[in-house]
């Protein structure tokens, strides 16, 4: 069984009805990102127009394009024209505009999710001029055994996620590339890891890094010299990605990837980790990488760090302060939930935003990802 078809049998297994020429119709449904399966169903074709299209989904009734791929696409486009934020005059506060940016996330991923197509045994989408999308699907969603439905939306981004893969993410800091499986954290933003490849380091036997995610900074801490490093990960995608990434950096020998939340067992010299760094509700299994509803990763990684610390040791928590900028966490709330931890701040190394969103000034949060700094906080016992 492959790691997709792993993480898919945890969940329960939903289903879509829909009626077709007067007969009950049925199949699975298929999300790598967790979507429930809609309620509503129903099959069109290549004479829907796309303003028809947008008044069905703003009902919450999903379609079943039975018609050309290549239309379905040029519809899933009209439907993302209809879904972008109009221009906003009115003075907001920072919050208000993260606000407002979450809610059109929101509904744009709903309206956008409610446009499927068939996805068939061994992973075949048999509409006209359906692309070859076995290789991408089956990364995502396990082999296709039954007649199945899937958003063309998430389709598109198995695509886009597969070829990803294929090229490959270079990262400067180890002079080779990462090739992360779907559903993982693509470290297309380097500061993270540049700052983990500078930070100042000691000798230390044996170092933990929690929530790998692809594995690079255990990659990272593994070709600076630490000779054993023990990378944690609750989610099978990113244990499968970071053993992926240590076997082809011929690192297997120093790096070990275990499947478990936060801790392995036993202690180490220096403890990583870069968890996600938004306080806030994820809508969906690929937005758990950034998004950390009441800081729980945060507050149970700093809270049983030093059970699990050597003497002496050292932590390492890397964390954008994009809640502070937008008033989701306050730099005294995170001081204080290191202090209660029994942790105090040996130093903070920072680096401005340098990845491709903060110099995008289209994006309504522009101006609050051109000020985000990403800190490595070096903590020891207090």
């Amino acid at each position: 069984m492959d790691r997709a078809s792993i993480a898919a049998a945890d969940s329960p297994r939903q289903f879509i009805d829909w009626s077709e020429d007067g007969q009950p119709a049925t199949a699975s449904w298929r999300s790598a990102n967790g979507a429930l399966a809609p309620k509503r169903v129903v099959p069109v074709d290549d004479t829907i127009t796309a303003d028809a299209a947008y008044r069905l989904a703003s009902q919450g009734v999903a379609m079943l394009w039975t018609g050309d791929f290549q239309n379905a696409r040029q519809i899933l486009t009209a439907l993302e024209h209809r879904t972008r934020p109009r221009p906003d005059q009115a003075e907001r506060t920072t919050a208000e505009l993260f606000y407002r940016y979450r809610q059109n996330r929101s509904h744009r991923a709903r309206i956008l999710g409610l446009l499927l197509v068939p996805l068939g045994i061994g992973n075949i989408i048999a509409l006209r001029r359906a692309p070859d999308i076995h290789a991408a699907t089956v990364a995502a969603y396990g082999s296709i055994t039954e007649a199945s439905v899937v958003s063309l939306h998430e389709v598109l981004g198995t695509i886009g996620a597969h070829q990803w893969r294929s090229t490959g993410i270079p990262v400067a800091a180890l002079n080779a590339s990462i090739h992360p499986h779907y559903g993982t954290f693509f470290p297309v933003r380097s500061e993270y890891v540049d700052l983990v490849a500078r930070a100042p380091l000691a000798t230390p036997t044996v170092a933990f890094d929690i929530g790998t995610g692809t594995g690079v900074l255990a990659a990272v801490l593994a070709t600076r010299g630490v000779p054993r490093v023990v990378a944690t990960d609750i989610e099978p995608r990113a244990v499968a990605s970071a053993r992926e990434t240590v076997s082809r950096l011929k690192l297997s020998r120093q790096v070990e990837v275990q499947l478990t939340d936060l801790f392995p067992e036993g202690r180490a010299d220096l403890i990583v980790c870069n968890p996600p760094w938004i306080p806030a509700t994820a809508h969906s299994l690929l937005d758990a990488a950034v998004y950390d509803p009441g800081s729980r990763m945060l507050k149970g990684f700093l809270a049983g760090v030093l059970g699990h610390l050597q003497p002496n040791g050292e932590v390492w928590l890397v964390l954008s302060d994009f809640a502070e900028l937008v008033g989701l966490r306050s730099r005294d709330d995170l001081l204080n939930v290191i202090a209660a931890a029994g942790l105090r701040v040996i130093d903070a190394l920072e680096a401005p935003a340098v990845h491709s969103r903060a110099a995008d000034s289209r994006d309504p949060l522009h101006e609050v990802r051109r000020n985000e700094v990403t800190s490595l906080w070096r903590l020891c016992a207090s």
